[in-house]
């Protein structure tokens, strides 16, 4: 009966929420999570509600890019409040609810399923234009679990320029295929760089990677993001 109850709680917060896009990628540390927070941020900007919800468990990260960091998660007897980081953006994060940043969370997977399946069902999301889903890395069994419980209107996949990070791209993609997910497209991050001294551009990792690979896999090139300074220092 309890696990009727909260499939029924997830159902009811998911049918108030018109777009679920799922940010993840083929390897970790290509910026998966920077792309799902300037997401979020630029579609506050627009004026739609947005959540944002953290659900790499072991390395959650939108706190602190954010500037959030230091903030707690409200929870009553029956809701969880999200953190707001604007008029129109709200978080959802795993370190919301650590002691410590430096915690690490040795967890199970149905454990995970079960703080996952609570950030969905229990959290007071209201209505949501977008909720952007900054998953975790890799194409087994956390990000299966993952893309099964939270049903996605479309995904978006996070590559960076050089051959080993497209080859998992590409697995990436046939990964959303095989869960019936849209591929949005995918995006080339940390594609180049330009000097801030010289003003030549530097290609880091090469270049071209993630749209060669867009091509391939027919589905859309989003565009390159470069490394810039200025991300790092904020």
């Amino acid at each position: 009966m309890a696990v009727k109850e909260e499939e029924a709680k997830v159902s009811r917060a998911l049918a108030r929420i018109k777009n679920r896009i799922l940010v993840f990628s083929g390897k970790g540390g290509v910026g998966k999570s920077t792309v799902a927070a300037n997401l979020g941020l630029a579609l506050s900007l627009r004026n739609r509600k947005v959540g944002l919800l953290d659900v790499d468990i072991h390395g959650p990260n939108l706190a602190k890019m954010l500037g959030v960091e230091d903030k707690k998660l409200e929870i009553s007897s029956n809701t969880i409040k999200a953190v707001p980081i604007n008029e129109n953006l709200k978080l959802v994060s795993m370190s919301f609810l650590l002691d410590s940043p430096d915690l690490p969370v040795i967890w199970r997977g149905p454990m995970k399923m079960k703080v996952i399946q609570q950030f969905l069902g229990d959290v007071e999301w209201g209505d949501l234009d977008w909720l952007i889903i900054d998953s975790p890395p890799g194409t087994g069994d956390e990000p299966l679990s993952v893309a099964q419980l939270i049903p996605a209107t479309g995904a978006i996949i996070v590559t960076t320029p050089q051959e080993v990070s497209v080859l998992d791209s590409r697995k990436a993609v046939v990964f959303a295929m095989k869960l019936n997910l849209k591929v949005l497209g995918i995006i080339e991050n940390m594609s180049g760089m330009v000097c801030p001294h010289c003003g030549q551009r530097i290609d880091l990792f090469k270049k071209g990677g993630g749209e060669r690979a867009a091509a391939e896999m027919n589905v859309p090139f989003l565009g390159g993001i470069p490394v810039d300074l200025r991300i790092v220092i904020s």
